[in-house]
């Protein structure tokens, strides 16, 4: 007996009540808004107190009064000018970076597909540019940039959302992994330098925003704000972290249990408390840094991911088309209705 080709089983597509079920969580939009500007503007204080404690200290230096005023007022202006292009400047640049809609219901469903839909050809746009026009940065793979941009050209949406993918996939996470190896030793050293606790909260607060700014130019677009809310509350805690671990002694305590031939030795015992204060102080700062650039892509990813499923979904009539349902109904029944006796 001959056996009939049996089709193959089709998976059906998850709808809109699936997905709100199974990704959507319950958040306030304006909360998390407002919660962001008062993180955004705590990291901002904390800077502006670790700047201007520097600055004092400069003011009180034991030196001629009219060498003291220069000296000063020179660190007042450096202290400004990197308040604006290390803090002001990149908070300016992530915020105006569109990011992905995917927390939605089945009435927002329609108008976070047509959003994500232009989010993604601006993504398109950008690194094609970026890859044209920058020499060397070497963030995308030319090959697939070029398939990309005939796709975009096309306006092919699948083959557009195809080659987006290959690029997050590969080269983009590399680069954005190299760049959090790069910056989290950058931290470790500088924070091993340091060895002042201002200093430290001071660079962990800027090099942990300058990590995340340049992640998020390499992806083209930013968290929502509720995660990006989550980002800057860790910035925040690595921050103050650093500013705690800075004047604690770790090393001595670690130099107590070395023994009596160590203790002997005042000179060598204070040099190996020095090296280990700054190692685990660099350490743990790198490390806090390392959190934040994973956290960042995770985040990404998660939403790229999220607004491809969304793309993909089955949604139900929207209210236009149902009032349009409804108004058909009625000028049906009017046509049949049959005319009152007079």
């Amino acid at each position: 007996m001959k056996k009939e080709n049996l089709p193959d089983i089709i998976p059906e597509k998850m709808t809109i009540y699936e997905y709100e079920q199974k990704y959507t969580k319950r958040s306030n939009l304006k909360g998390a808004k407002l919660f962001l500007g008062l993180l955004a503007a705590a990291i901002g204080v904390l800077l502006f107190f670790c700047l201007f404690s520097v600055t004092m200290r400069v003011f009180e230096l034991e030196l001629p009064s009219n060498i003291n005023i220069y000296l000063g007022s020179a660190t007042a202006v450096i202290s400004v000018l990197l308040y604006i292009f290390l803090f002001i400047v990149p908070l300016v640049k992530i915020s105006k970076l569109n990011y992905f809609v995917t927390n939605v219901n089945a009435m927002t469903a329609r108008e976070a597909q047509k959003h994500n839909k232009k989010v993604r050809h601006e993504l398109a746009d950008k690194i094609i540019d970026v890859t044209a026009k920058v020499e060397g940065v070497g963030w995308y793979d030319s090959a697939i940039v070029g398939q990309l941009a005939i796709a975009q050209k096309a306006n092919d949406e699948k083959a557009l959302k195809e080659h987006l993918t290959a690029l997050y996939s590969g080269c983009v996470k590399k680069n954005a992994q190299d760049m959090i190896f790069k910056t989290s030793l950058k931290t470790a050293m500088y924070s091993a330098v340091s060895q002042t606790n201002k200093i430290d909260a001071m660079l962990v607060a800027v090099l942990n925003i300058q990590l995340v700014k340049d992640i998020v130019f390499l992806y083209g677009f930013r968290p929502s704000d509720a995660k990006l809310a989550r980002i800057f509350g860790s910035v925040l805690r690595n921050s103050l972290i650093a500013y705690g671990i800075g004047g604690v002694k770790i090393g001595n305590t670690i130099v107590q249990t070395m023994g009596n031939a160590v203790k002997s030795i005042p000179l060598l015992g204070a040099a190996i408390s020095t090296v280990v204060d700054s190692s685990i102080q660099g350490l743990t700062n790198g490390v806090l840094t390392a959190v934040i650039g994973r956290q960042t892509i995770k985040y990404l990813s998660e939403e790229y991911r999220l607004q491809d499923v969304l793309d993909g979904i089955e949604i139900e009539e929207s209210q236009e088309d149902f009032e349009n349902t409804c108004k058909e109904l009625e000028r049906e029944l009017k046509i049949g209705k049959p005319a009152k006796a007079s």
